[in-house]
């Protein structure tokens, strides 16, 4: 297609999407369906405008995932208010390594004793299967904040935590698929993969993430510099916590998440004697600048400027990254297995993998099914898929994690998309009585 053509399709998409918004709102649908229906509409199977190969184009699609999870970690560690001493932290922490490490062993026996996949290539399918997507189950996510509802604040924390926990499962698959090197006795896989890539990014990202919100107060409050620009402050403070994770062997996706909770929990910087905003106009407010530099607003200023910026984003990341995956559909081999692999992943070994994760932690029956079903997957399980493809996993092995993949993610934006809106009204109702 010409660039004609391209500009063509894509300014009638978008300009589709912002019209019947609201629409698709009171629909029993999410976003995410009417993107996978429009990519698969696209794709190779009946418009083939887009033809993402993820053989062929393994590179440029795994930049594009990366990018929209990137946007993702960050907008969902904005979101999060509750400090990270809160032990309302214990359950997403617990879903983001006992449930993560159990769905991997889990989906690892099944691949290895009934698709006949070795073991490298089915720890590798684990560890793509495994983690949940903040993005997608923003459904779930009715509030945020200091006091948000523990389902939906659980599954966020455990979709902003598993994807850089399931790296080191990721090179583990790769590793014994001798795809990657693990040092003498696994030794570099459990320092530098799995202990360092999890501490070293989280201390990354909080501390870059803590210092630049409040240098970027100081400077408004005390000078009335820095003001503006917050789109500049919020790509600058991904790319910088991303790119010095990496740099340093750590994990870049922990650290953009860490990076957006700890911006989110930088506090106002009072001085004494400032006196307080007078009463806005009810039409027109108080102007940004205003707000951006009184020491009482700063902080909150800044990252809802921050966070309003980052949501933009992410609603584009995801528009791109479901379409692309709805066009992949065409190269993911119609596989029968697909048909009850599935079902057991949603259905059983998820909710199973919740079960072990939060004993002890006073949940009731209708939490504990809600976390166990809206496991959703969706961009981390295309990002390290198309990981596991660079390495140089392939042939016949390569068909069968594409299809299984493709056909899970895809499975799991319907299935969820359709049940998001009434399971949690029902659930949000129950607890209101």
């Amino acid at each position: 297609m010409s660039v004609a053509e391209w500009s063509l399709v894509v300014g009638l998409l978008l300009l589709t999407m912002a019209l019947t918004s609201k629409l698709v709102g009171r629909l029993p649908l999410s976003n995410a369906m009417v993107y996978l229906a429009l990519g698969w509409l696209l794709g190779p199977d009946v418009a083939d405008v887009l033809r993402p190969d993820p053989m062929e184009h393994t590179i440029v699609l795994e930049r594009m995932a990366e990018i929209a999870l990137l946007i993702s970690l960050f907008a969902v560690g904005l979101q999060l208010g509750v400090p990270m001493r809160d032990p309302r932290w214990r359950l997403p922490l617990r879903l983001a390594f006992v449930s993560m490490t159990a769905t991997v062993a889990m989906v690892t026996c099944v691949s290895v004793w009934l698709l006949d996949l070795p073991l490298g290539a089915a720890v590798c399918l684990g560890a793509i299967l495994a983690p949940t997507d903040p993005v997608l189950a923003s459904g779930v996510v009715s509030d945020s904040g200091v006091r948000p509802n523990r389902v939906g604040f659980s599954l966020a924390g455990e979709g902003g935590l598993n994807d850089g926990t399931a790296f080191p499962f990721v090179m583990l698959g790769l590793g014994i698929a001798g795809l990657h090197d693990m040092g003498p006795g696994y030794a570099r896989w459990a320092g530098v993969d799995l202990a360092w890539a999890t501490i070293g990014g989280a201390t990354i990202g909080g501390v870059l993430g803590a210092a630049t919100g409040r240098i970027v107060v100081y400077l408004r409050t005390r000078h009335e510099e820095a003001v503006g620009l917050d789109e500049f402050l919020a790509l600058g403070l991904v790319g910088t916590a991303y790119g010095l994770a990496q740099l340093s062997l750590a994990s870049g996706f922990l650290s953009v998440f860490a990076a957006g909770l700890a911006l989110q929990r930088v506090r106002e910087q009072p001085q004494q004697g400032t006196p307080p905003l007078p009463s806005a106009d009810e039409v027109e407010g108080h102007s940004y600048e205003t707000m951006a530099t009184h020491p009482a607003h700063a902080s909150a200023t800044l990252k809802d400027s921050v966070q309003q910026f980052n949501e933009k984003l992410e609603k584009l990341a995801e528009l791109a990254l479901v379409l692309v995956v709805g066009a992949m559909l065409a190269y993911a081999t119609p596989l029968p297995a697909a048909l009850w692999f599935v079902p057991l992943l949603i259905v059983v070994l998820r909710p199973l993998s919740v079960l072990l994760a939060t004993g002890g932690e006073g949940l009731s029956r209708p939490q504990r099914f809600l976390i166990g079903w809206f496991g959703i997957r969706g961009i981390g399980s295309i990002f390290y898929l198309l990981l596991a493809l660079r390495y140089g996993l392939s042939g016949p092995v390569a068909d069968t994690v594409i299809a299984l993949t493709l056909w899970t993610v895809s499975a799991s934006i319907i299935v969820h998309g359709v049940t998001a809106q009434p399971l949690m009204h029902r659930y949000l109702a129950l607890r209101g009585k």
